[in-house]
């Protein structure tokens, strides 16, 4: 079935797995059609990214102002003395970034997913995309598997930056949020330690294990605990939850099993048949080749 947004938005935003450019997917939704955002991009380990070139215009009267008044072009130029090999993935991220807030609603809550070769980068650039003021956390996940380097301190651990739209009026509910247990149960009441705490910005949990029932066989695929806590916190049942890098499908699954429409995006043929795997009720459709 090929895209139809209008065809889409008349049945009211059904569970949907696009095939096609994340970008050109953007291009045709409204603002702010969504309440969440997360991505999780291919990290720049170096490899060459693929990528359609996308001219973004800042309006200097529009609505957003970057820490201090300075313009994402300014801090890209600063920030691509540092390292070379910023310019191309920045290239191929920015424009995304810049539709993921324009997808926003006025509560809504952006999640950018990225491990340590590009956080510092993404931190700086995002403040001047979003504006230092909506800014709210640097989540770590933490884990701990494979292999452990004997030269430098190994790097178990993914970096989650989250941006809101408006600092003043964003959905946050943290009283949803599943609980993890205490890891010092003995110095609380016994009452406290078997409801379990709330979560706070360091977030211990495995990876998809080998024999995981969740396991899909996609390689960079993320566990749904860390996709279930992102949306119940910021998401509401029946609110629409966009994943435009969505690999194995984690973020429809966590948004299904807790009643939340969703919309993903791959341009992985492998990707898009593993999500209908795991999410045979959602439709499939396919956005049609850019010029």
């Amino acid at each position: 079935m090929r895209w139809d947004v209008e065809e889409w938005l008349a049945a009211d935003r059904p569970d949907t797995i696009v095939h096609g450019d994340n970008l050109a997917l953007t291009t045709t939704l409204p603002d702010g059609v969504a309440r969440l955002v997360y991505l999780d991009p291919p990290f720049n380990t170096g490899r060459t990214q693929r990528h359609q070139p996308m001219r973004v215009v800042r309006d200097a009267e529009g609505p957003r102002v970057g820490f201090q008044g300075r313009s994402y072009a300014a801090v890209r130029g600063e920030l691509s003395r540092y390292d070379d090999r910023f310019d191309d993935y920045w290239a191929f991220l920015h424009p995304r970034l810049e539709e993921a807030w324009r997808l926003l609603d006025e509560r809504g809550t952006l999640y950018l997913h990225l491990d340590y070769r590009e956080a510092h980068y993404a931190k700086v650039a995002l403040d001047a995309l979003f504006g230092r003021d909506c800014f709210l956390n640097e989540l770590i996940w933490a884990y701990d598997y494979g292999a452990k380097s004997t030269r430098r301190w190994p790097a178990k651990h993914d970096t989650i930056l989250v941006y809101v739209k408006e600092p003043a009026s964003y959905y946050f509910d943290s009283t949803t949020v599943d609980r993890e247990p205490y890891m010092a149960p003995g110095l609380v009441t016994p009452e406290k330690a078997a409801r379990g705490k709330l979560p706070t910005d360091v977030w211990w949990h495995t990876i998809v294990g080998t024999n995981a029932a969740e396991r899909t066989g996609y390689a960079t695929q993320k566990p749904v605990g860390i996709l279930r806590r992102i949306v119940q916190a910021s998401s509401a049942p029946g609110d629409l939850v966009v994943d435009l890098f969505a690999g194995s499908g984690t973020t429809g699954a966590a948004a299904a099993a807790l009643e939340r429409r969703f919309l993903l995006a791959d341009a992985s043929a492998d990707a898009v048949a593993v999500m209908h795997a795991r999410l045979p009720d959602a439709r499939r459709v396919s956005l049609p080749s850019l010029p």
